[in-house]
């Protein structure tokens, strides 16, 4: 993927309501006011139910929304409790998260990971690609062979990489408030440039408005995956704003 944006993608995880909603009119006010508007792409990856009501609230803002997760049939089927990349499209979603950590410990493997990919790429939606390594991985000092192994297995066979960005979400740093030290997140954002030269690639992983400064200080990073902090406007807000100090 080839274009100027900084992107900041909002994955609210297991959270919000439709009362959760209403908190997106400071992030619209925000965006329409914010000087780089034009430079940045927000994108609003809530549960599958809250997608349709979002789509709706941000319509016309040029905020995008996206789904956490896809069935790798694109068709429909006896999946009960599944939804797929059709139909998520269906409802609003430009984007879909796969193969995010959370899912990969729930059992998803790189195989599954690469139907994944493949059925939301048929179905037109942009594809947020998640890799890392584990902290007993990062210890055994394998952290580059780890990641080469998922972007080799996960985009096997796919030769259109244009609606695919890759973020980088070391397992060890979600949820733990611990980020990995910049000379190293730099070199591995480097490494994974050089083997997905035509992706951007973001950066995952407990990032909160404390640490976005030291974050935004890499300059090979082209945006980032937010977790916790994406469900709090003003904190998502405070993120975006000294990402550009």
């Amino acid at each position: 993927m080839t274009n100027k944006y900084m992107y900041f993608i909002a994955n609210w995880k297991m959270f919000g309501g439709l009362n959760s909603l209403n908190s997106l009119h400071k992030i619209v006010k925000f965006f329409k006011t914010f000087k780089k508007n034009k430079s940045i792409k927000i994108i609003y990856c809530p549960p599958n139910i809250l997608i349709r009501p979002m789509s709706k609230k941000l319509k016309n803002s040029k905020i995008e929304v996206g789904a956490q997760n896809c069935h790798e049939n694109d068709t429909y089927g006896a999946f009960t409790g599944s939804v797929n990349s059709m139909m998520l499209k269906n409802v609003g979603a430009k984007y879909v998260i796969i193969g995010h950590s959370e899912n990969r410990q729930s059992g998803e493997n790189d195989r599954l990971i690469n139907l994944k990919i493949k059925s939301a790429l048929n179905s037109g939606l942009k594809v947020i690609f998640c890799i890392g390594e584990t902290l007993k991985e990062k210890r055994k000092k394998i952290t580059k062979k780890v990641l080469n192994l998922q972007l080799r297995k996960g985009l096997n066979k796919i030769k259109n990489n244009r609606n695919i960005i890759i973020a980088y979400e070391p397992v060890w740093s979600i949820g733990t408030g611990l980020i990995p030290k910049s000379t190293d997140l730099s070199d591995t954002i480097d490494f994974i440039k050089s083997k997905k030269k035509k992706n951007k690639v973001l950066y995952g992983g407990s990032v909160n408005p404390k640490n976005i400064i030291q974050l935004r200080s890499i300059d090979n990073i082209d945006g980032f995956l937010v977790g916790g902090a994406s469900q709090d406007a003003k904190k998502f807000i405070d993120i975006i704003k000294k990402s550009f100090n």
